[in-house]
Parts: structure tokens; C-alpha cells; sequence
């Protein structure tokens, strides 16, 4: 039982608003590939489409976007199978709960946001109107990015620094949300890496696509030479000593070489390599990684279809987990039936509950720290036992799901218990069913 209970969830999405570069590469895909293969981590990975629509109006350009990245994505190894991948607007949940928080976020919180605050400055430095072209949905951005993470309770979140502060609104929003209406949102946290490279580009500034001095991730090789040759070096000649210190060409081969690799171009700068050749030997090891990446990645462009069909069964795998969820929370903040839990009388009779029955939910904690509940039919007998948790309250939200799910609490809860045979699985659905009209005539 001990071996689900440690799973971490970590949850990643890029912005459909361009083509990937080496940047994006090295400081989000290639790590978060990395992670995904891990096997004590459960990977959410989003195309944030949603969120492409604050920063651009070009529709061909998100639907590009959209595929380039996913392409990206699946050519640098993410396996479909082993992680959530789905598209952001592929999940109808994700802007109803973007609501429900709306509805418990601060306003001064939210004025606050670095991206807000960011446009409200440039507008006053020309004394403009503060709010002058700044949409809701700029505004907003962070109670978007909140319910993408706290729709599938993440642990982690892997953010660079600047996206720390939108991580903290999350867990302030959760928390609201939590003390309103129960726990049932686990508080996220940023995972920084320090280590992992902000690759200069082609001018010396971070690579972005703002700059426009992007180099491509799978441009073809010899407009991938071409660029390597334009990025900017200083007029040192041939023989003289040249500084690795706040060279661009240095830290990209330096986010792609091995550490002898690393070493040994630093002894050749340290010698006086020539610009060209230093080019050249970056040019030659990006293209030894990148190459067979290029293949995999042209042939998922050329078959847009099948991208989508991965894509569309992403959102399926994604939505067993967000539908019974999303059920739940209507339920906690009051959009009910309305003959539920109100004391209408309705057509059906009610059926008593014996005092003595055993049936229901145990929940415990064992020696190991952990916290599991099993499910008893009324002779005691136990239909169901789950699998660890790090907490009583995440076991809580799984029972509080599966009476809102009951016929279909196999597939939708199958990595939280133990597996059943399908008799057992259809008494445990009769309890389920049984213990949810209770809850509802009670």
C-alpha cells in the first residue's frame, strides 16, 4: 500500500502563443520530460490555450502554437500513456471552477500581480490611464493559473522565479476557498530550479520570443548553423584569450555539453578559439541531440490528426479525474438540486438507515504515518480499501468523489485502491449508491 502513497503530482503547461525554442527546451521541456519518467511522480501536462488568449488575437497563430508544442512535447520523449496530456479549453471544468475562485479572490490580491501591475506602470510612465488597454482577462490571469493547478490538487508546481509570486496567489485562493466551503483543495507548491539554464539568445538578452532573438528548437539544420553564426561575440581575435563570463555562446553550449565537454571549451577560450570554430562546435553539439528529436517532431506535424486524437484522449483521462471533482465543489458551494438537503418532500420514499448498520466509510492511520479508509458493507466485510494518503483531508476528497461517482468509481479512482474483482466491485457500488441517497434524503 505504501507505494502509491508517496506519489507527488506535479502539474506543467506552456502558453500556445509560439514555436518552441532552445530556451523552452532546455529550461521546461527536457526537465519536465525528465520528471514524468520518474516513478514516484503523477505528470499533468497542458497546452494553456486559454491562457494564449490575453496575449494574442491571432487565432492560426494559437492553433500553430498549439500543435507545435504538443509535437515538441511528444518528439522529446513525454509518453501520452504514462502522464495526463490534455489541452487546456478540452476541459470544460477548468473556467467553472476559474469562476467559483473568482468569486473568493481579493481584488487588492490580485492588483498586486507583477503582469498588472507591469501594465498599469508602462501606462503612467506615458500618462496614459493606468487600466488603458488592459483586459479582464489580463487581470485575471492568476485565478485562471489557480483553478489549472487546484483542479487536480498538484503538489508541485515546476515555475521559474518570476511565475513564484503567481504560486502564492494559488495557495492564497485555495486556503479562501478551503475555509469557506472544507478542505478540499491541496496548497501547491513552486518548485524552482536554480540550476536549470535561462539560456541567453541571439542578442545576449534571455532568449524569448518578446526579444525576437529566439534560435528554434527544430528549425532545420542549415537555418540552425545559420543562427548559431549570428549570435553576438565581441572583437576578440583569433589567439586571444576569451571570457566565458557573459558569453552567450558559452552558456548555450554550456546547457547542452557535459561537464568534460564544458571544461574542455572553457580551456579553449582560455587559449584564444576563434569565434567561428567556437560557433561551430556549439552548432555541432546542439544538432547531435537535437537531430533526432527534428525526426520525430517533423512526423508529427505532418499528421496534425493524430495529435489531436492524443490529445482529445488526454482530456478524456483528465476529465475522469475533474468531472466527479468538479461535481463535488458545485455541491459544496450550493449548486444543488433543490430538493437536496433541503427538507422538500419529494416522491420517492425514503429509505432508514439502520443505527446498527456497519456500512460505510472507516477511515484510519496506520503505523507508517500514512492515512487509509476502506469501504464496509453492512455485515462489516470490507469491499474496498484504498491506498495511502498524505493526509486525512486527501483521503477525504477521494471518499467525498466516489459517493458523488458511484457507478463508476473503478476507473475513476483505480490509482487510489486496491484492485477488485467485479463482484466485489458491484457490491461496493451498491453500498456507494445506497450511502449517496442517504447523504441526499438526510
Amino acid at each position: 500500500m505504501a507505494e502509491s502513497s508517496s506519489i507527488t503530482r506535479y502539474l506543467t503547461g506552456i502558453t500556445t502563443t509560439g514555436t518552441p525554442h532552445l530556451g523552452n527546451y532546455v529550461g521546461s521541456v527536457r526537465p519536465s520530460v525528465a520528471a514524468s519518467r520518474r516513478t514516484d511522480v503523477q505528470s499533468f501536462y497542458f497546452l494553456a490555450d486559454y491562457h494564449a488568449l490575453i496575449k494574442c488575437d491571432e487565432p492560426s497563430r494559437i492553433q500553430r502554437s498549439t500543435m507545435e508544442i504538443a509535437a515538441t512535447w511528444m518528439a522529446c520523449g513525454l509518453d501520452p500513456e504514462r502522464v495526463t496530456f490534455y489541452r487546456q479549453s478540452d476541459i470544460p471544468e477548468i473556467p467553472e471552477l476559474t469562476w467559483m475562485l473568482t468569486c473568493v479572490s481579493a481584488k487588492g490580491m490580485l492588483n498586486r500581480a507583477h503582469a498588472y501591475k507591469a501594465a498599469v506602470d508602462k501606462n503612467v510612465a506615458r500618462g496614459e490611464d493606468p487600466d488603458g488597454d488592459v483586459s479582464a482577462g489580463l487581470f485575471m490571469y492568476p485565478v485562471l493559473m489557480a483553478a489549472d493547478i487546484v483542479m487536480f490538487n498538484a503538489h508541485k508546481v515546476p515555475v521559474g522565479r518570476d511565475q513564484a509570486q503567481h504560486l502564492e496567489m494559488t495557495r492564497d485562493i485555495a486556503q479562501r476557498f478551503n475555509h469557506l466551503y472544507g478542505e478540499h483543495f491541496t496548497l501547491p507548491e513552486a518548485e524552482i530550479d536554480d540550476a536549470v539554464a535561462l539560456l541567453p539568445g541571439l542578442d545576449g538578452r534571455k532568449m524569448s520570443k518578446s526579444y525576437d532573438n529566439t534560435i528554434p528548437l527544430f528549425t532545420p539544420r542549415a537555418q540552425l548553423q545559420k543562427l548559431i553564426a549570428g549570435i553576438l561575440t565581441d572583437s576578440r581575435a583569433p589567439g586571444e584569450p576569451k571570457d566565458t563570463e557573459g558569453s552567450a555562446l558559452f552558456q548555450i553550449y554550456q546547457a547542452f555539453a557535459s561537464a568534460d565537454e564544458t571544461e574542455t571549451l572553457r580551456r579553449a577560450y582560455a587559449e584564444g578559439i576563434a569565434w567561428g570554430d567556437a560557433k561551430q562546435l556549439l552548432f555541432e553539439r546542439i544538432d547531435r541531440e537535437i537531430a533526432p528529436l527534428r525526426e520525430h517532431y517533423e512526423a508529427l506535424m505532418a499528421d496534425p490528426a493524430q495529435i489531436e486524437r492524443t490529445l482529445l484522449a488526454g482530456a478524456e483521462k483528465a476529465r475522469a479525474q475533474s468531472r466527479p471533482f468538479m461535481a463535488r465543489l458545485r455541491h459544496a458551494v450550493g449548486l444543488r438540486g433543490l430538493a437536496e438537503n433541503t427538507g422538500a418532500k419529494t416522491n420517492k420514499p425514503s429509505k432508514p438507515v439502520k443505527s446498527n448498520s456497519k456500512a460505510g466509510f472507516k477511515q484510519y492511520r496506520e503505523r507508517d504515518g500514512l492515512f487509509y479508509f476502506k469501504l464496509q458493507d453492512e455485515k462489516g466485510s470490507t469491499l474496498l480499501q484504498s491506498r495511502g494518503f498524505k493526509s486525512p483531508q486527501d483521503a477525504g476528497r477521494v471518499i467525498g468523489a466516489m459517493q458523488q461517482n458511484p457507478l463508476d468509481f473503478v476507473n475513476s479512482f483505480a490509482d487510489q485502491l486496491e484492485p477488485v474483482d467485479n463482484q466485489t466491485a458491484l457490491a461496493a457500488s451498491k453500498v456507494l449508491e445506497t450511502l449517496s441517497q442517504a447523504a441526499a434524503e438526510s
